[in-house]
């Protein structure tokens, strides 16, 4: 059998959150064993005792996730494999739906330049199908989408409005209960991504009109890889149509998908592991408090902003400064309060993913590179054709010593690079 090879001597610095998230917090992995050592029955399949504990654990971390985002019914909260799983259940289940009610009427689905591939994509298999697809230009700088100009894209044939709540490139934070409040205005459905802002800020479905809520388990949530789910406002039910069917362990009569909630939307055995280590983390977050979290993510952000800018990094209003870091640019907004924990940076001549490989190899420090699964938001930013961008990203356990570390390692490879005339 293989075996997990022994990392590096070096201490590691894990700077790769928004990827997934580490470490966990206390309990998470623990809750996990103990249901597979000591349970371990397919939940509501039977009668006896581990059958029924395994339901109670998952109605438990349903309503916790209730709880969070302020949810209205704890049994619309479906899960699913991860986020790009739950939107392709919202994404083609509102096709679905809208094909069945509205034949040979053209459709017209909306999304924003600054969106993940876990949206564009299925938007694309609805293009090659027929639907047009419009996606919304966002401000070169910031990586903002103005709330006007969804309600000028949204038209009688507009069955869906799709919005990544905070960019994956450059923590954008975008203006989601605004473009809400036109979508409910024109009684269009409306699918939030909450991929990188779910457990990193504070988030309310209700305030933000959202009908439908894509998350994952595993990043700001915590929880393990493989988990995720869906939200599904109830009066947003009857537009909705499923995309998979199959075994429930309820209705076992009837070879008709149920139409009650969550099995309408759930269909074989649930990652029961998974969940239960994820109903672990969210107590952890409920227990800390989203604002709690925010703020100190807030911390780290500014003192990573500041000291971005006094090393002579460029960005959206900063003064030039020449300092190891003047060869350096950052994507997207330079006011904490307007981005998540997410940084992307690009040089004028040294490649992400060669400063990537440097800052892992001399300093143990772990980041990504690359276009990471969002072409159109750098495009917007001007790195599309150029390997992308450098991206750190922050969690909870993420310390100032941290962030301190990664700025003296990349002001040690911009003065490095400069001296060697590059």
């Amino acid at each position: 059998m293989g075996q997990i090879a022994h990392l590096p001597p070096m201490p590691r610095t894990y700077l790769d959150n928004a990827a997934t998230s580490f470490p966990k917090p206390p309990g998470v992995y623990d809750a996990m064993l103990r249901y597979a050592t000591e349970i371990g029955a397919s939940p509501g399949r039977g009668q006896y005792h581990e059958s029924r504990e395994g339901a109670r654990l998952i109605r438990q971390c349903r309503e916790r996730l209730c709880r969070l985002i302020n949810g209205e019914d704890p049994s619309h909260v479906v899960f699913a494999l991860n986020t790009s799983d739950a939107l392709n259940l919202a994404i083609k289940g509102i096709a679905r739906r809208w094909k069945q009610t509205h034949p040979g009427r053209p459709m017209r689905v909306i999304t924003t330049a600054m969106d993940h591939n876990s949206v564009l994509r299925p938007y694309r298999a609805l293009e090659e199908d027929g639907a047009e697809v419009v996606h919304i230009e966002a401000a070169p700088e910031t990586g903002l989408v103005a709330p006007s100009a969804v309600c000028h894209a949204i038209n009688d044939d507009t069955a869906l409005v799709a919005v990544n709540m905070a960019s994956n490139v450059g923590g954008t934070i975008q203006p989601v209960a605004k473009i809400g409040q036109v979508c409910r205005k024109f009684d269009v459905p409306y699918l939030v991504d909450s991929a990188q802002s779910l457990g990193h800020v504070p988030l309310d479905v209700q305030e933000l009109r959202a009908d439908l809520l894509a998350f994952p388990g595993h990043k700001g949530l915590l929880g393990p890889q493989g988990t995720g789910g869906l939200y599904i406002r109830p009066a947003i039910l009857p537009r909705l149509a499923t995309t998979r069917e199959g075994g429930t362990g309820s209705w076992s009569e009837d070879d008709a998908q149920p139409s009650s909630m969550p099995e309408r939307f759930e269909a074989g055995s649930h990652n029961t592991s998974g969940i239960v280590g994820l109903s672990e983390a969210v107590q952890w977050i409920l227990d800390q408090g989203v604002a709690t979290l925010r703020e100190h993510e807030l911390g780290l952000t500014q003192f990573a902003l500041d000291g971005l800018r006094e090393g002579g990094c460029r960005g959206m209003g900063w003064p030039t400064i020449t300092g190891p870091l003047d060869g350096f640019r950052l994507l997207g907004p330079t006011d904490a309060s307007a981005r998540v924990g997410v940084f992307a940076m690009v040089h004028d001549s040294l490649d992400p993913g060669e400063m990537a490989a440097m800052l892992e190899a001399s300093f143990g420090i772990l980041v990504r590179s690359g276009l990471t699964c969002a072409p159109g938001a750098h495009r917007t930013f001007g790195t599309l054709g150029k390997g992308g961008a450098l991206r750190f990203s922050f969690g909870p356990f993420v310390t100032q010593d941290d962030v301190e570390a990664l700025l003296g390692a990349l002001r040690q490879i911009g003065a490095a690079h400069a001296m060697a005339g590059g």
